[in-house]
């Protein structure tokens, strides 16, 4: 249940951190059983800024398409209508906030650590047999957009926020210092920005319990694989591959996810192969 100081904040924010209309557009098509890859290729092509860098993400290496797509409705029917998408969500958020400033942490961290986390959980997700949602890269992208409208809004208790993980007289993650300090956490401001949004209940559902997935309802396994993803990601922003350096994968991910820990080496080899070249194309140098 999101509080009124979250519902406020968001509100408060909306000029602020609005997704353009295409986008929303998008993201209805891609949920509509009865609309086609036209219906999302007109809309994509009233936006040219937005069909030059779909067609620039679909002819990455990433991709690894033979031939030079040409078109807005051929990366579409090569990609599916679900990854345009997600790539459409992904570049309007990281826009959305490019913008905004904060004195806290740079956009080029934030996103790194973002698209980690998103592609490990979509890597783990092909390993899992209880993962059902095909936006499970999108909400590992967005896992923590929260933070980013707190930092900009509320930048002076999002500072002691930092200095108390930093004393590190308690053994605290994130979330929890926030709720000492805010009395609200980046999940629920996250959560309710995705509710903003009008987004699908799986990423909100993963945004608002991805620290704590014993609290999902209808979304169990997909926010586990999000509590996991995350957790390895921040490993990897301290370049370090001991467990001590990780916020706690909570155990009962394991055991909704239905995967283990040897999982993990592979999955994290994989993302740091594919990382550098999918963060040039959905977050080039500005």
């Amino acid at each position: 249940m999101q509080s009124s100081e979250v519902q406020d904040l968001v509100k408060n924010a909306s000029d602020l951190v609005s997704l353009p209309e295409v986008s929303l557009r998008v993201n209805e098509i891609a949920n509509d059983p009865d609309s086609t890859a036209d219906d999302m290729g007109k809309v994509i092509s009233q936006d040219p800024a937005l069909v030059a860098r779909m067609l620039k993400i679909a002819n990455s290496a990433f991709y690894g398409v033979s031939n030079e797509v040409e078109t807005i409705t051929r990366a579409i029917a090569i990609l599916g209508t679900k990854k345009i998408r997600d790539l459409v969500i992904s570049t309007a958020a990281s826009d959305t906030f490019d913008g905004i400033p904060n004195n806290l942490i740079t956009m080029q961290d934030f996103w790194h650590h973002s698209l980690y986390c998103a592609l490990l959980a979509q890597i783990l997700a092909k390993k899992s047999k209880k993962i059902k949602s095909e936006s499970i890269f999108i909400a590992g992208l967005l896992h923590d957009i929260g933070q980013l409208l707190m930092f900009n809004k509320l930048p002076e208790k999002s500072h002691e926020t930092i200095l108390l993980l930093m004393e590190g007289t308690e053994e605290l993650e994130t979330y929890e210092a926030e709720r000492h300090v805010f009395g609200f956490d980046h999940m629920e401001v996250g959560a309710e920005l995705i509710k903003k949004w009008k987004l699908a209940p799986v990423l909100q559902e993963c945004i608002e319990f991805h620290h704590v997935p014993q609290n999902a309802k209808n979304f169990p396994a997909e926010v586990a694989l999000i509590n996991i993803a995350n957790a390895v990601a921040v490993m990897a922003d301290f370049n370090s591959m001991n467990e001590d350096d990780i916020p706690m994968i909570n155990p009962i991910s394991w055991e909704l996810t239905g995967l283990s820990k040897n999982d993990l080496p592979e999955a994290i080899k994989q993302a740091q192969e594919e990382i550098e070249e999918i963060e040039s194309v959905l977050f080039p140098p500005k």
